[in-house]
């Protein structure tokens, strides 16, 4: 593996090539792009691809990615010119590229933006609001989270948003008729780590999420685009979204094993299944 950095006018940006350029075989460099998570949640995915040449990197403003613009907003465009530049430092292109959550976000940003640089993507599980029949409800349950965050700080937050996330169906009345999320519930402290700049818990991202994709220019681009979401998840949130943009886009999505972190090992208390994930991964970008 390579660490390089590449320097652009808001940022510095951080990114890993896991193999040789140019790739091996003629295929294109495997993208694989996450938000808020940062390169490190990808090493076990990556690892089931050991013949193919996959590039990660750091969102602007995470780990290693230093910001110059004086900004903390986190936004797909932004984040889908990044991604761009990465692209063409690699001079590599167009590339495979899979996104999770809030990169399959930046992802979609970057298909309508750049149509020439991706030749396949999987969108994994995009966290988009606006295209919830329930969005109006959705924006309401989001708004908690912060209220819970801000109050009390990133245990309080993570446990709203734990229950934002798992919550099955339609945000409704019995949701919000709650009381709020205990973090003990879940098997956190209570205690009030005193920061409030969580790009998760507060509304530093929230331009991720009420991010609305140009379904006309998707369908345009020359991308063959995959919208994919967990066998788990198929009724919460995130994969009410996937459903959703799916649809909008004249597919179904695309059913991939275990849940929003499908893909994960043992790096954050998380795991999924990440060998059958990488499996389905490897069988998509083939058809």
């Amino acid at each position: 593996m390579t660490t390089h950095i590449l320097e652009t006018a808001g940022a510095d940006v951080a990114y890993d090539v896991h193999g040789p350029l140019p790739t091996e075989g003629g295929r294109p460099p495997l993208v694989m792009i996450g938000q808020p998570m940062e390169a490190s949640g990808f090493s076990t995915l990556a690892s089931y691809f050991p013949d193919r040449t996959v590039v990660t990197y750091d969102p602007r403003g995470l780990g290693r990615s230093v910001r110059k613009d004086g900004r903390v907003e986190n936004e797909p465009e932004v984040q889908a010119g990044d991604v761009h530049a990465v692209i063409e430092a690699l001079g590599a292109g167009p590339v495979e590229l899979f996104g999770s959550s809030g990169g399959a976000v930046a992802a979609l940003a970057l298909v309508t933006a750049h149509p020439d640089d991706v030749r396949t993507l999987v969108a994994h599980e995009p966290p988009l609001i606006p295209v919830l029949p329930d969005a109006a409800a959705a924006e309401r349950a989001r708004v908690t989270i912060r209220a819970a965050y801000e109050a009390n700080g990133f245990n309080a937050g993570m446990a709203a948003f734990i229950a934002m996330t798992s919550w099955r169906g339609e945000f409704t009345d019995e949701y919000f008729a709650q009381p709020p999320a205990d973090p003990a519930q879940f098997g956190m402290p209570t205690d009030d780590d005193g920061r409030r700049d969580d790009p998760l818990l507060s509304d530093r991202s929230w331009a991720v999420s009420s991010y609305r994709p140009d379904i006309e220019a998707l369908k345009a681009a020359p991308t063959r685009v995959v919208i994919a979401v967990g066998e788990e998840s198929t009724d919460v949130f995130t994969g009410r979204a996937a459903v959703a943009v799916a649809e909008l886009l004249g597919q179904r999505a695309t059913v991939f094993p275990s849940h929003h972190g499908g893909f994960l090992g043992g790096e954050f208390g998380y795991a999924g299944q990440p060998e059958a994930f990488a499996r389905k991964l490897r069988e998509v970008l083939d058809a």
